[in-house]
């Protein structure tokens, strides 16, 4: 019987450990990251659990004849956010 002791311990570290992992991820999820083009031209915001709050594009990034560009400065401020 000595080691359902050492499981009912091992069962309340893992309870603990869950509970803990389950405060840090809600910490994290409260947190807002933004990241920025090279360029400070796009900004990107998400929340910790990766959803995009804001996307800030100046107008001298939009160039009507390379939307690429744009697309490639997005790409970079979601990137650098996450």
């Amino acid at each position: 019987m000595r080691g359902m002791g050492n499981m009912g311990n091992m069962m309340k570290q893992m309870r603990q450990m869950q509970k803990k992992m389950e405060a840090d991820q809600a910490t994290l999820n409260a947190q807002t990251f933004t990241g920025t083009s090279p360029d400070d031209l796009v900004t990107a915001t998400f929340t910790g659990d990766r959803k995009m709050t804001d996307l800030t594009i100046k107008p001298e990034a939009i160039d009507p004849d390379d939307p690429d560009m744009l697309a490639d400065l997005v790409l970079a401020a979601v990137n650098n956010a996450l």
